[in-house]
């Protein structure tokens, strides 16, 4: 709310920095703001945001009207314009056929987790000629071998009759140099992919500030 507040005092509301800057330069919950319009008592717009943000996450953006009314500030009126403008997005603009030749081809799929205060461990599922079928987060949390299990991480790529994947993760702090327990969870993901058939193409670690690919830095 404080945010929202001082974002308004200076004339620079997520509105009118859509209508100023363009929708891209908003971050996942000010698109969200603009999207609910207004919170509700004791709840502004910024924090309901939020809150639906997670429970969007969670679902895979595949949440139910019901879902969303299950956070207290959506009603009827936001839970189904909530849930058509996702579906639509899902329609129009899914990464589908969208091909990955090199690392720099994923980042625009995940830069706008970039802004997240925790880190968000994603995978990308890519058919044989690598393009997208899907991009899916696998874990919410500290990065490391008991969260990024294989078994999360390749059991919607076998779904999906994957040839590869490409698994990332932002750093909150900004810096992009990948932990003793990246190397690690990129060890065990690259010999589970080996075992089922998916080869894992890369791993990547990015931030709002650049992006490290462990396949351009001849680690993979």
């Amino acid at each position: 709310m404080a945010r929202y507040m001082e974002q308004v005092k200076n004339g620079c509301g997520p509105r009118e920095r859509l209508l100023g800057e363009g929708a891209h330069v908003l971050s996942d919950q000010d698109l969200l703001a603009v999207v609910l319009g207004s919170g509700h008592q004791g709840c502004g717009v910024f924090a309901l945001a939020q809150r639906v943000l997670g429970v969007l996450e969670e679902s895979q953006f595949r949440a139910t009207p019901q879902e969303l009314m299950s956070v207290s500030g959506v009603g009827p009126a936001k839970a189904t314009l909530l849930a058509a403008a996702v579906e639509f997005c899902r329609r129009v603009l899914a990464p589908r056929n969208y091909r990955i030749r090199h690392p720099s081809d994923a980042v625009p799929l995940l830069q706008h987790y970039a802004d997240r205060r925790q880190e968000h461990f994603l995978a990308i599922s890519l058919n044989g000629a690598h393009e997208v079928n899907a991009v899916r987060i696998v874990s919410v949390g500290l990065v490391n071998r008991t969260l990024v299990h294989p078994r999360e991480v390749f059991a919607d790529a076998l779904q999906d009759r994957a040839a590869a994947i490409i698994v990332a993760h932002n750093h909150p702090s900004g810096n992009t140099d990948p932990s003793a327990e990246d190397r690690a969870v990129t060890r065990t993901l690259t010999e589970a992919g080996d075992i089922l058939g998916i080869r894992l193409l890369d791993h990547i670690v990015f931030s709002s500030q650049g992006y490290y690919s462990f396949r351009e830095n001849d680690e993979l």
